[in-house]
């Protein structure tokens, strides 16, 4: 996964910067980059919009800032994080609500643009190699937003129902004049009284104060199917937060997963193929041998053929990674590094010496080519020098 630009940047403030600071840096930005009033590329202002929402998750909650100031990006992977990605403005703007609304800031209408079905949340696992060759479950404990066990998320007290907004009339939206250089205007805006629900709640439920929401702790467990990819996502249906509180019923969000992939010390990866680099001595290159190579499963030793040379291939079949939904299975391909010795003891020195006299006999089809090569090279360069 790419690395995530520092939240505090994002919205442009000091970590020294105390709650409302942080809120109204959040608000000014989110308004600037909202698509009715961004100039700009809409795509560009649309992918700023949400990258200031998910720094305003972190930055303006005590705890998740806590972790983040803590152990950076990395501390909120459990504290289910909503997945800005997947909302449209209409969500956003009512997770915040009680940011935009008021002041004649408003006109992003909420109850329009928001959908019955609830947020999506995000979290991440890492995996190794080795997991992800046989795919792996794993568990995942995180917090989330929930309808109120006491009232069942209509906020009002149990025996009591929530009241029609008289402000609004139960539409969840108000008319606002304002006046400007061509005279006064009328603008449909979010209602003050009920935020946009259309109803107002004059006995409170005791144990949510009216929110009809609890934060829970969930635990869930996700299987990781086998041959996933770094930065693939693991979608969990029905485990985000749920929708809007209707007696009819709501449905929830879901859980993204985000994988990554744990680099391996002795392997790497190209799709479903592997790719280990191992040292052998001149002498195993030159006369094949058995060297050791490290594969998913553990050490496996193979035999190299004689008079390898640097840089050579051998390919073990379906000994890679499986392809993700499919039965087909990678190669590993062990690349040969003869490894040429620094320090030589006086008797390795002599026989290399006796060696190279022996050299000339036995010129390699590989060097003579090439010295053919060089010698047609400058004699056809002579040539050009005499002709000129």
């Amino acid at each position: 996964m790419s690395t995530k630009q520092c939240y505090y940047e994002v919205l442009s403030v000091s970590k020294s910067a105390n709650g409302d600071e942080v809120k109204r840096a959040y608000r000014k930005l989110a308004l600037k980059y909202h698509p009715d009033n961004y100039k700009g590329d809409k795509s560009e202002g649309e992918a700023h919009f949400k990258k200031l929402a998910e720094a305003y998750e972190v930055l303006g909650d005590a705890e998740k800032r806590q972790l983040y100031d803590r152990y950076g990006h990395a501390g909120l992977r459990s504290s289910g994080m909503h997945d800005f990605s997947s909302m449209g403005f209409g969500d956003i703007f009512s997770m915040f609500n009680d940011i935009f609304s008021g002041g004649g800031m408003g006109g992003f209408s909420t109850r329009g643009g928001r959908s019955s079905r609830g947020l999506d949340l995000e979290t991440e696992v890492e995996l190794t190699l080795e997991e992800v060759a046989t795919g792996v479950e794993r568990t995942l404990e995180f917090e989330r937003m929930d309808f109120c066990e006491t009232c069942k998320g209509s906020g009002a007290k149990p025996g009591t129902d929530p009241k029609k907004c008289s402000t609004c009339g139960g539409y969840g939206q108000v008319q606002q004049q304002m006046s400007g250089v061509f005279g006064m205007s009328v603008r449909v805006v979010t209602c003050p009284d009920c935020s946009g629900k259309g109803t107002t709640i004059t006995d409170p439920c005791e144990d949510c104060h009216g929110s009809g929401r609890t934060r829970t702790q969930r635990t869930l467990n996700v299987q990781i199917p086998k041959g996933i990819s770094d930065g693939q996502v693991v979608r969990v249906r029905d485990e985000g937060e749920p929708g809007e509180y209707s007696s009819s019923g709501s449905s929830r969000g879901d859980m993204h997963v985000y994988v990554t992939i744990k680099p391996h010390p002795l392997l790497q990866r190209r799709n479903s193929d592997l790719i280990a680099q191992v040292p052998v001595t001149f002498t195993t290159a030159a006369l094949g041998g058995k060297i050791t190579v490290p594969t998913l499963t553990g050490p496996e030793e193979i035999s190299v053929p004689t008079g390898s040379q640097h840089g050579d291939v051998i390919t073990l079949r379906k000994r890679g990674l499986p392809k993700l939904g499919s039965h087909a299975v990678g190669d590993e391909h062990v690349q040969i590094f003869i490894e040429v010795p620094k320090k030589l003891s006086k008797q390795q020195r002599e026989l290399l010496q006796a060696y190279g006299e022996t050299e000339g006999d036995h010129v390699t089809p590989q060097r003579k080519s090439f010295l053919q090569s060089l010698k047609d090279h400058f004699k056809t360069h002579s040539s050009d020098k005499k002709t000129k």
